[in-house]
């Protein structure tokens, strides 16, 4: 099959969405990786409708990924786990991805390691200039 014949392809499932986002978290730089102690990341095809109460969303197309918990600038880690409390969690949502991937010039290899990126960037604290420098180092 070509690259341009489509005829047998299917759309990437959320097993798929799941192996991108972990090459992709395994290309993060090491020190990065180690602030993620107990980040656990889900891929889910859409954000339920309490998050998109919550972030005040228009369609369950508006959210590509989320980051719940309390990030480390905050005092949050796996050790800092309080009874009862969930662990922090980057959450990747499947279709919204695949939406804005269909309608962009970039690959979906990329956009997953851009939103879980900059959703770990969410716990961890970083600014805009430092996940966009940590997104250059994993796709080096």
């Amino acid at each position: 099959m070509s690259q341009t014949d489509w005829s047998g392809r299917k759309a990437p499932d959320l097993a798929a969405i799941e192996t991108l986002a972990e090459a992709a978290f395994a290309r993060l730089p090491e020190g990065f990786r180690a602030l993620c102690d107990g980040v656990v990341i889900r891929v889910e095809d859409f954000p339920d409708d309490e998050t998109l109460q919550e972030m005040g969303c228009e369609s369950e197309f508006d959210l590509l990924g989320l980051f719940r918990g309390t990030g480390l600038a905050q005092g949050g880690g796996a050790l800092h786990l309080a009874t009862g409390q969930f662990p922090n969690m980057v959450w990747l949502y499947r279709r919204p991805l695949l939406d804005y991937w269909a309608e962009h010039d970039e690959t979906l290899d990329h956009l997953v390691t851009h939103v879980l990126v900059h959703e770990i960037g969410h716990h961890v604290g970083l600014s805009d200039d430092d996940m966009a420098a940590i997104e250059a180092a994993a796709e080096a």
